[in-house]
């Protein structure tokens, strides 16, 4: 069985490629375009991964990533934030709040494929 992963973002161009890229990648993938729906679907879905944006309807990917890892549950989740908010003290927030890794926008579909399969590789 494939991993799983959540994208979470609310620029349709990002989920279609994201998803497109996941899914040739051979990963099962579920998407969510707000905080509120991503929550959700980590509860039904039960993702590997979960691709996040930081500016997002509803709850942002801070609140996201903070009431996932306040959740025993969720504890094996990995959780990378996407963002173009790529400011030090942005990246320093995203993972005081418990992101395993912090992307920012634009970043390489590549890099992004290949971080994606090392972070599963080695959970």
């Amino acid at each position: 069985m494939g991993h799983k992963i959540l994208i979470v973002d609310d620029e349709p161009n990002i989920v279609v490629s994201l998803e497109f890229l996941m899914k040739k990648e051979g990963f099962d993938v579920a998407v969510a375009v707000d905080g509120e729906e991503a929550l959700a679907k980590v509860a039904t879905f039960r993702p590997d991964l979960v691709l996040l944006d930081v500016m997002m309807p509803k709850k942002s990917g801070f609140e996201v990533c903070e009431a996932v890892r306040a959740n025993p549950d969720n504890a094996r989740l990995l959780v990378v934030m996407l963002t173009a908010k790529g400011r030090d003290t942005e990246v320093a927030k995203g993972l005081a709040l418990g992101a395993d890794a912090y992307v920012t926008k634009p970043f390489s579909t590549k890099e992004l494929v290949a971080k994606v399969k090392a972070m599963l590789a080695g959970a």
